[in-house]
């Protein structure tokens, strides 16, 4: 089980419903999630198994709460599965609990969603019945694309119920059926936030803001070194193809290169890695940005005239050439 899930299910477990129809609802939905209504020769049981040892004790002590029964708790295990499941079950009087439960309607019939006084009932209710369905099927993500708390559900019915009711607590959900599996989701961070609070888990509202926080810190701080990085090379990049372009650009003038342009092409040469700032405080006297950028702009304009006069290749071809000459190396 991933830590942040059952850091969740420690706490949900220990939240205890205050009034009789939450605490119904509750033991209802871990009913369902976690297996439902076996009959077998007309006899009624009814049973959940749970991966969460607190789980399980925490729906035996809600069955022995609401109606004075002891239900069965054992440890299970299976070849199949990683460490011990537990089994919560009530054949003695099932048929009677699985009535209360809502588990089976008036007629004797099984229920396949939830039954009618959780769906009708209060959104203290609805929030209970998700805390029971999480302790029995539950999961949660840590905050990051694929961010979700998340409910494994029975049937479909049983996931438009439970969807149902998160739509009543006005928390947005989705219903899909995935890896052979009906599910309800919660994706939305703050959405995620707000169902943990509504099912009583307080102090994993806190730790889900803190990693989702932290988790946007470390995006942010990396998209900014990704940005710094980008930068860097395009500026490295640009200095490069600067100093070729002047070497050219003196090739083609001599010494009919004017005095400022010259100082300005000669100290590009000189210093590559500088900046246009840092370049223009090196002349005397010294030049904006601005004004280096433009000397180095007309130096190259001249030379490209020039060479056009004279039908040979120009400053850029220099830097194509050099290009080439690196793809070959």
């Amino acid at each position: 089980m991933p830590a942040l899930t059952q850091f969740v299910k420690d706490e949900l477990a220990a939240v205890r419903p205050r009034i009789v129809s939450s605490a119904t609802a509750e033991a209802s939905a871990m009913f369902r999630f976690g297996g439902g209504l076996n009959i077998n020769s007309g006899r009624v049981s009814v049973q959940a198994e749970l991966g969460h040892a607190a789980s399980a004790r925490h729906l035996w002590e809600l069955v022995k709460q609401l109606w004075n029964v002891e239900p069965e708790l054992v440890a299970v295990s299976t070849s199949m599965r990683q460490g011990n499941h537990y089994l919560v079950r009530v054949a003695r009087d099932g048929e009677r609990i699985a009535r209360r439960l809502g588990l089976l309607d008036s007629y004797g019939r099984p229920v396949r969603g939830l039954p009618p006084s959780v769906i009708g009932g209060s959104k203290a209710d609805a929030a209970s019945a998700w805390r029971g369905a999480f302790l029995a099927r539950g999961s949660l993500m840590e905050p990051g694309r694929n961010a979700s708390l998340e409910l494994v559900c029975p049937s479909l019915e049983a996931s438009y119920a439970i969807g149902g009711l998160a739509r009543r607590m006005e928390i947005p959900y989705r219903a899909r059926e995935s890896r052979g599996a009906h599910r309800v989701d919660i994706r939305e961070g703050d959405a995620i936030s707000q169902m943990l609070a509504r099912m009583g888990a307080n102090d994993s509202v806190i730790k889900w803001e803190e990693l989702r926080v932290e988790r946007e810190v470390h995006g942010s701080a990396n998209r900014l070194a990704n940005f710094d990085d980008a930068n860097m090379r395009r500026s490295a990049d640009a200095a490069v193809v600067a100093v070729i372009r002047v070497k050219r650009a003196f090739e083609i003038l001599g010494e009919d290169v004017p005095d400022n342009l010259r100082e300005a092409g000669e100290f590009r040469m000189k210093y590559p890695e500088d900046s246009l700032n840092l370049l223009g405080e090196r002349l005397n006297p010294p030049a904006t940005k601005d004004a280096v950028a433009g000397r180095l702009r007309r130096l190259n304009t001249m030379a490209d005239r020039r060479a056009s006069e004279l039908g040979i290749p120009g400053t850029l071809a220099a830097v194509d050439a050099a290009e080439r000459g690196i793809d070959r190396g």
